[in-house]
């Protein structure tokens, strides 16, 4: 069930001469985990604040719940207070002068629910986050985590039909970051409350949304799951954009063509000629000194190690055709000599071709990726 829809929705700031938003056409289902991606400048912070009512439309239409919260063209505009929505900031926003349980009962306070009912939210909240120990603690006395968890806390606690979260994690180091993206797959299993976050950065939305929408100069370039976007990029855009290392991409008619230009572009005779470019995942790379053993329907490409590059669990193998640099990735320690000659090769599903204006070329066949199917368990 659509739980928000915008519909044509545009910003442009006194001033600016594009806009920040630029008819914008998103409908956000009930109980989903929604991203915002893109890099900063996109407009996705700026749709996220249209949508809390913080910030103006200039043009379009967004409702909840299929009541009108905004209409340019009627000149209906709902107040933020009124749209029961939660509001996750960036830098948390708590009230210095209130304890934490004061903080979480904020919401509840202005809702005017009884004393018990305020209560009983507010120790809900507290125990789901596991902050129930620092109630009458000042948030000075507070972590830059544990801030965190009394933001969402004081957001769960007014009980909202929908959490908002404007770059959440960006403020805390590495290892919070990996257990508050737990803890908002947590709340968003357990309780089903719709979340709609905004991030630049991939690897929250690859491990935390159920969908991911990316956004580019105020538009959207692509909606799917993680591994939808990820697999099948329907733009030169949001190929570069996911990934880490980033994938490699190799224009076929930029000036003298490499061996590996020449060697995609025989291989895209007659599947995809209109190609400018190929993009090839360093996963989806394999390496090997005996081309026999290459599978016949592979794309093959002859190379040199010029590098072997340990970062921590992975190894980044960096190639070169005399031309092109070309980044391999692998989990498993490479047994391989600087200067040593190989064979590429990539299965033709991991190929993805671009048209001269970045957009996805149907290849043919375009394969689906590689699925790995596990035998079922016989019974005993």
């Amino acid at each position: 069930m659509t739980l928000i829809e915008l519909t044509n929705v545009s910003k442009v700031f006194p001033g600016a001469k594009t806009p920040s938003v630029d008819e914008l056409q998103l409908n956000i289902e009930e109980g989903e985990l929604l991203c915002l991606l893109g890099p900063s400048g996109c407009g996705k912070s700026t749709t996220l604040r249209m949508i809390a009512g913080l910030e103006t439309l200039t043009a379009g239409r967004i409702g909840i719940r299929e009541t009108t919260v905004d209409d340019v063209a009627s000149g209906t505009r709902v107040p933020a207070e009124q749209r029961d929505l939660g509001l996750v900031f960036q830098n948390y926003a708590l009230w210095p002068h209130l304890t934490v349980r004061a903080n979480v009962a904020f919401g509840p306070e202005m809702q005017h629910v009884t004393k018990k009912e305020r209560n009983r939210r507010v120790d809900d909240a507290l125990s789901t986050l596991g902050i129930g120990d620092y109630a009458d603690r000042y948030p000075a006395e507070l972590s830059g985590g544990q801030q965190q968890r009394v933001a969402i806390a004081r957001t769960l606690a007014a009980q909202p039909s929908v959490m908002l979260l404007d770059e959440p994690l960006s403020n805390l180091d590495a290892r919070l970051r990996l257990e508050m993206r737990a803890e908002f797959q947590r709340i968003h299993r357990e309780l089903g409350v719709t979340m709609v976050f905004v991030t630049h950065d991939q690897w929250e939305a690859m491990t935390m949304a159920t969908r991911i929408v990316v956004m580019n100069e105020g538009r959207i370039e692509q909606t799917g799951t993680p591994l939808e976007i990820y697999q099948r990029p329907v733009s030169r855009f949001v190929a570069e954009f996911m990934g880490s290392p980033p994938i490699n991409m190799i224009e076929l008619a930029d000036g003298a063509p490499s061996t590996t230009s020449r060697a995609l572009a025989r291989w895209l005779t007659g599947r995809g000629d209109e190609a400018a470019s190929v993009g090839i995942r360093p996963e989806s790379l394999s390496f090997t000194r005996d081309s026999t053993r290459i599978p016949a329907c592979a794309v093959k490409l002859p190379v040199t190690v010029t590098a072997v590059v340990p970062t921590g669990g992975t190894w980044i193998i960096e190639v070169s055709d005399g031309t092109d640099q070309i980044f391999g990735n692998t989990t498993a320690q490479p047994d391989l000599r600087v200067g040593e000659r190989l064979t590429a090769w990539v299965h033709p599903g991991d190929v993805h071709a671009f048209d001269a204006d970045g957009m996805r070329v149907a290849t043919t066949p375009d394969f689906a990726p590689m699925k790995i199917l596990l035998p079922e368990h016989s019974q005993q």
